[in-house]
């Protein structure tokens, strides 16, 4: 039935060059290992869950792969990955983006993975 309300979880599904290099750079980032296969992972930090197959093809410069991750406040997680030492900038895999607010209403910044995978991490403005 067209228009029946549907409500669920959309899980991103992300290419990994390196499974372990997946767990321990995410890790970095707080998420903790669920699940593991030889050819699939699951990590999860609080309700935001990521899954990565592996593609040992992946190209970091020009992958396309990536996703949103909506929390509550953007600032005090961004100060954390500034703290966990993540590397900054615009170029290279990993990195970190500054925060900024958007002319679309949220405050985000963005995580470049080691395989190229965009992570816009934003939460709403408060409005006023």
């Amino acid at each position: 039935m067209i228009g029946a309300m549907v409500t669920g979880l959309a899980i991103p599904t992300l290419p990994a060059r390196d499974l372990d290099t997946s767990v321990s750079f995410y890790a970095r980032l707080g998420f903790q290992q669920v699940r593991r296969w030889p050819d699939y992972l699951i990590v999860r930090r609080e309700d935001m869950e990521l899954h990565f197959f592996a593609f040992p093809e992946v190209d970091p410069a020009t992958t396309i792969a990536g996703c949103y991750l909506r929390v509550d406040d953007a600032d005090p997680l961004h100060a954390e990955l500034v703290a966990a030492g993540l590397p900054r900038g615009t170029t290279g895999s990993p990195r970190l983006h500054d925060v900024a607010a958007t002319h679309y209403g949220m405050r985000e910044f963005a995580v470049v993975d080691p395989d190229g995978n965009l992570l816009r991490i934003g939460s709403r403005l408060a409005e006023g």
